[in-house]
C-alpha cells in the first residue's frame, strides 16, 4: 500500500476536521453573542419559577425559541458561575437578546412586575377572589392560610375569629413578581401593614386604652360605614360614645360580614342571627375587624370627633343622618325612608 494515499487521506480527514471546528466555533460565537433573531423580534413574558434548575431554564427559553441552544445556555451559566443565582420571577424576553444578555438579567432579577391594588373595605373573601380573578394565586389556598396567620402579637388569635388576617392586610397597590406564593403575597400584605402603623399611632391608641386590635376592628366598622370622608370621625364618635354607654353598636356591616354579601336592607331576622360578630346582638365589638380599613378610617378612630351623637341612619345619597335620641333617630329614618319611597 502507497504511503501517498494514506497522507492524503489524513490530510483530507485533518482538513474535515478543520471545517467542523470552524463550523462548531461559528454555531458557539452565534449562540453566545448573536441572538435568535437580528430583527424585533417579539417580547414574550417567561416564567422562571424557585424550583427550576438551570437546565429547566434553558429548556424552557429553547421550547420558546427565545435562545438557539438550551445546552449552551446551561454552559455559559456554569462557566459563569452563576448557574445558582438566576433568579425566579418573570422576565421580558425576546429572541433579539444574547444568552448573556439574558442570564446578566436573570441573575439582576431585572423581572416583569404586576400591580395589584387592594381597595378599602374588602375583606378577605374579596381580596381572595380578586387574586384569583387576576390570576395571581388561588383564592382557596390565600383564605386558609389568612385564617391562622399572625406574624405580629398584636394580631389576637380567638376561637370566633373567622379570619385571624382579617383587616391586616393594607389596602394599597402591590408589586407582584411572578412565582410568589399565595404565603408570600400574604406575608407581603401584612408586612406592609406594620410599616404603616407608626410609633405615633401606636402611642394614641395606648393613650384612648385600647389595643391595636381594637383600634383596627372599630377603624373596620368605621371604613364600612363612612361613604364620605368628612363623616369618618364623626362615625368613629358615635361609636366611641354607644360603646362608653354600654350600648350595643348595631352596625349593619357587621351582619352583612356574617351573611357573607353586601346585603342592602336588613332582615329583622338578619340582625338576630347568633354570632359574635352579630353587633345588634352582642354589645362591644365583635371579635375582630370585618375589613380592610384605609388609613383615614384608621386616623378617624384614633382621634374621634367630640361629638354628643348617639344615631345615624344613612341617607339614600351615602350621606349621615346623626341624632342625639332615639326618638330624634327615629324621625330621621322616616324622613329618609319619605324620601326613598317618593313621598317628599
Amino acid at each position: 500500500m502507497s504511503i501517498v494515499p494514506q497522507k492524503k487521506a489524513l490530510l483530507q480527514i485533518a482538513m474535515l476536521l478543520l471545517v467542523l471546528m470552524a463550523i462548531t466555533g461559528f454555531e458557539y460565537w452565534r449562540d453566545y453573542r448573536v441572538p435568535v433573531s437580528a430583527g424585533e423580534g417579539k417580547t414574550l413574558t417567561v416564567t422562571v419559577k424557585p424550583e427550576m434548575t438551570v437546565k429547566d431554564i434553558g429548556d424552557e427559553l429553547f421550547q420558546n425559541g427565545i435562545i438557539h441552544n438550551a445546552t449552551l445556555f446551561r454552559i455559559i451559566a456554569k462557566v459563569q458561575g452563576v448557574e445558582k443565582s438566576l433568579q425566579a420571577g418573570d422576565y421580558a424576553l425576546s429572541p433579539n437578546m444574547s444568552i448573556t444578555g439574558i442570564i446578566d438579567k436573570m441573575v439582576k432579577g431585572d423581572i416583569v412586575y404586576r400591580l395589584f391594588t387592594i381597595p378599602e373595605g374588602y375583606n378577605v373573601e374579596q381580596i381572595a377572589k380578586l387574586l384569583a380573578e387576576q390570576g395571581l394565586g388561588d383564592g382557596a389556598k390565600f383564605k386558609e392560610l389568612a385564617r391562622k396567620y399572625t406574624p405580629f402579637p398584636y394580631m389576637e388569635q380567638q376561637p370566633e375569629i373567622i379570619y385571624s388576617s382579617e383587616g391586616y392586610i393594607f389596602p394599597d397597590t402591590y408589586r407582584i413578581t411572578g412565582g410568589m406564593t399565595e404565603a408570600a403575597l400574604l406575608e407581603m400584605m401584612v408586612a406592609n401593614f406594620d410599616k404603616k402603623i407608626t410609633p405615633e399611632m401606636r402611642e394614641r391608641a395606648k393613650t384612648l386604652g385600647l389595643s391595636l386590635h381594637q383600634v383596627m376592628t372599630l377603624a373596620s366598622l368605621v371604613e364600612k360605614e363612612a361613604k364620605l370622608a368628612k363623616e369618618r370621625p364623626v362615625i368613629a364618635g358615635v361609636f366611641f360614645n354607644r360603646l362608653k354607654q354600654g350600648m350595643p353598636l348595631q352596625s349593619c356591616p357587621t351582619v352583612q360580614y356574617i351573611l357573607g354579601y353586601p346585603k342592602t336592607e336588613l332582615t329583622i331576622a338578619d340582625t338576630q342571627i347568633a354570632s359574635p360578630y352579630n353587633t345588634y346582638q352582642n354589645p362591644g365589638l365583635p371579635p375582630g375587624p370585618i375589613a380592610s380599613p384605609g388609613m383615614a378610617a384608621l386616623r378617624a378612630v384614633l382621634y374621634p370627633a367630640d361629638t354628643p351623637y348617639l344615631y345615624f341612619v344613612a341617607a339614600k345619597d351615602g350621606s349621615h343622618r346623626f341624632s342625639r335620641t332615639y326618638e330624634e333617630h327615629l324621625a330621621a329614618v322616616d324622613e329618609i325612608a319619605g324620601q326613598v319611597n317618593g313621598k317628599l
